[in-house]
């Protein structure tokens, strides 16, 4: 699947400015995806996120969204607020569920993934030859299912 050019996301809060489109790598398993930067009502750039496309193995360890909020901007649900932007856009792609995962020391992730009332199917060591422990060197995570 070939992603193609869309418009910035955005409601009251925040805006998700797209940065970049990444078709994705078949080969080792990491799906098409839409890149963010994140902007609070004020235009500053609070942090930064993503949506991957479809289904694989490696969506399942390594989520279907991922973010990161910069510290002088957390407690603000920036992360849950571009999630909701973000959980519209994979229903536009035709997604029925995604998951979203997180090291099982990340509180702040945690905090928004039951925030967002997502179901915690388990917390799994990843498979050695997943892309996030060999790459990122992520052993076990936190999946939580989200169903749009």
């Amino acid at each position: 699947m070939e992603l193609l050019k869309i418009d910035d996301l955005e409601n009251d809060e925040i805006k998700l400015k797209v940065k970049e489109i990444y078709q994705g790598n078949e080969k080792i398993g990491l799906l098409p995806a839409y890149l963010f930067d994140i902007f609070n009502i004020e235009h500053k750039r609070v942090g930064y996120c993503d949506l991957r496309i479809g289904y694989n193995e490696e969506a399942y360890y390594g989520g279907h969204i991922g973010y990161l909020i910069y510290p002088p901007y957390g407690g603000n649900h920036y992360a849950a607020k571009a999630c909701k932007l973000l959980f519209q856009l994979a229903k536009n792609f035709g997604m029925t569920y995604l998951y979203i995962t997180c090291n099982p020391d990340n509180i702040p992730s945690i905090k928004t993934c039951e925030y967002l009332e997502g179901e915690l199917l388990e917390i799994t060591e990843v498979p050695k030859d997943s892309y996030i422990n060999r790459e990122l060197n992520e052993k076990e995570e936190c999946i939580y299912q989200f169903y749009l």
